[in-house]
């Protein structure tokens, strides 16, 4: 059963939202049921960014506007500290590889077997296979008798 404000078109539950660019919702919209991303990547959430999250106040008293302007502060701190231990992270990762990359390069040469020819004669007489697998090397700093 309707009541009469219903009929006139009046829902006393949902009051009209204001719609400005200055205006501030303080209500949180419930969460927008979403389907099956089409990359397959299920676990991955909607994210924000930092631009979205605050909107600017017009109109306000001062006192209001200087803690707006202080959370505004904070916020835009805070982005900037994620931003940069993000950005160290990425560092630490890269040094890490590259180090890493040196390292096994380094592990690899120790380990090879390494025979001179010492007549190059031989090289001629190699098949293409074989001319393959050869690798100039430094042999100075090697210890071959």
């Amino acid at each position: 059963m309707a009541t009469n404000q219903e009929k006139d078109g009046q829902n006393p539950s949902k009051k009209p939202q204001k719609s400005g660019s200055g205006a501030i919702s303080k209500t949180k919209e419930p969460a927008i049921i979403r389907g099956k991303p089409k990359s397959g990547r299920i676990w991955k959430s909607q994210k924000e960014r930092f631009a979205t999250v605050k909107k600017s106040v017009r109109g306000k008293r001062p006192t209001q506007h200087l803690a707006y302007r202080d959370e505004i502060k904070q916020i835009k701190e805070l982005s900037q500290s994620i931003k940069d231990s993000k950005r160290r992270e990425n560092e630490e990762k890269r040094l890490r590889r590259e180090d890493n990359k040196r390292r096994r390069l380094e592990n690899e040469r120790k380990s090879e077997i390494v025979q001179i020819i010492k007549n190059p004669a031989k090289l001629k007489r190699m098949r293409k296979k074989q001319m393959r697998m050869i690798e100039k090397r430094d042999v100075s700093s090697l210890n071959v008798v």
